[in-house]
């Protein structure tokens, strides 16, 4: 339940291709992010890495073409049998190459998903897509900072040994409600230290780290950035706490809900614009609690398109656990002043610390996917000038508002019908990640889960 300070930015300096070997590697990831927000790639030499910088790497289009579980039965327009599974390139972005200090000698580079022929960006990769709400907002003459605010819960066992299990009789780090206990942090320290530190080398910044209220939840929030490096910093933080952790015993999940009786794991997302001049556009001496007419419209955005792109906010059947809670999980089309109970959070004072606080997304966000729906209800909100009414104060969830869609099918079916969507994001992009979303649901409602059998085995 943290806050990053968002007013400062700090200076990352990448990684020279022509100084890995001096600098000690030996070996270079390349990775792109997938549909799921998790990296994918190829390892190499620092040689085979300098050699490939202009062509790319060749990668099968299955990476946006299959599952979460790599099952090959989802079928989308931009790649599968009826392509010959062709393959796409990943192009190294150099401004991303910076040390895995997590791992030994070696560094990681992310890159961009280009089309093999005509080397354009591919629509549905999400880096292409946060990229263009990023371009498209700079031609409005602003450019967007985010940071993320990460939940997620930490278990002893490695991931094999609870995966033989079936992640049953989970054994938590924190076994009380401990939300921001320096005491139970201390017992955890010498483990959090090093993720600390090997995010801080990985130029992954990190704002504060806490215990959080859930057995065995922690949090770690990264400090304000770009829209782009920020998602990029996420994505890095989620592969170097799960490598960390298995490498000593331990099994870090970011599920929304991991069990059922107890606290979800948001990604609460921090966002600011400046102009070209370094101004700050968020923020008025002369609005209410400094909050400028441009934040007013931004947030109104925000929560006007927040159901055509729940998709892209609780993209999992398990977002629904959490959303469908009181969990700090947001609540219908509210916004009000530092209110925790409210889907959108304004939080003010410093010029460049003033911000919206968007709090219904889960630890289960692309990061990519979510910023670019969040920079484009912005931008769509600053053009109309829309007005997010009133504030809410006190418990904004003893309020009514519109609900929005409560599983994975209807937030699929919503995005797939908005002209929002497909007017900011492309149709092309809308159908794939609507196919994908369907597919899910209906692998979901073709399993009988353990609740099924405890609840109507003897029963029925």
């Amino acid at each position: 339940m943290a806050d990053p300070v968002s007013g400062h930015l700090t200076a990352f300096e990448p990684l020279d291709p022509a100084d890995l070997e001096r600098a000690g590697f030996d070996t270079v990831i390349v990775s792109g992010v997938d549909m799921q927000g998790r990296l994918f790639g190829k390892r190499m030499s620092p040689r085979r890495f300098r050699a490939l910088l202009t062509e790319g790497l060749h990668i099968c289009t299955c990476v946006y073409s299959w599952d979460i579980d790599q099952g090959l039965g989802l079928e989308v327009e931009f790649a599968g049998a009826h392509t010959g599974w062709q393959d796409f390139r990943l192009v190294p972005d150099l401004t991303t190459l910076r040390p895995a200090a997590w791992l030994d000698s070696t560094a990681i580079c992310l890159a961009d998903s280009v089309d093999e022929h005509t080397g354009e960006p591919l629509a549905v990769a999400p880096r292409t897509i946060l990229r263009r709400q990023v371009d498209s907002l700079g031609d409005a003459g602003h450019e967007p900072y985010a940071a993320t605010e990460l939940e997620f819960y930490l278990y002893l066992g490695t991931p094999a040994e609870l995966r033989k299990r079936r992640y049953q009789d989970l054994d938590p780090t924190t076994l009380t409600h401990a939300d921001y206990n320096i005491g139970e942090g201390n017992q955890m320290e010498p483990f959090f230290r090093k993720v600390r530190h090997a995010l801080e080398a990985s130029g992954v910044p990190v704002e504060v780290s806490q215990v959080e209220y859930g057995l065995g939840q922690w949090e770690i929030n990264l400090e304000y950035t770009s829209a782009l490096a920020s998602a990029d910093r996420h994505v890095l933080f989620k592969q170097a706490v799960k490598d960390l952790a298995a490498a000593n015993g331990m099994t870090a999940t970011f599920m929304p809900r991991p069990v059922t009786d107890d606290l979800g794991s948001s990604c609460h997302i921090h966002a600011s614009l400046r102009d070209r001049d370094g101004g700050t556009p968020f923020f008025d001496p002369a609005g209410e609690r400094g909050m400028s007419a441009v934040l007013g419209n931004a947030v109104a955005g925000v929560l006007q398109h927040t159901a055509d792109l729940m998709l892209w906010y609780a993209p999992t059947i398990n977002s629904a656990r959490r959303i469908g809670s009181q969990d700090f999980a947001g609540n219908g089309l509210t916004w009000g002043f530092d209110n925790r109970t409210t889907t959108c959070r304004v939080l003010t004072g410093e010029p460049s610390a003033t911000r919206l606080e968007f709090r219904l997304p889960g630890a289960d966000v692309n990061p990519y996917l979510a910023l670019a729906g969040m920079l484009g209800s912005m931008r769509a909100g600053i053009a109309d000038g829309a007005d997010p009414g009133k504030p809410s104060t006190g418990d904004a969830y003893g309020e009514v508002h519109e609900e929005f869609p409560s599983t994975l099918s209807e937030a699929a079916e919503r995005f797939l019908r908005s002209d929002f969507a497909a007017a900011a994001f492309g149709a092309d992009v809308v159908r794939h990640y609507h196919a994908v979303a369907r597919y899910e649901w209906r692998q979901f409602m073709q399993s009988v889960t353990d609740w099924e059998r405890i609840r109507y085995f003897e029963g029925i």
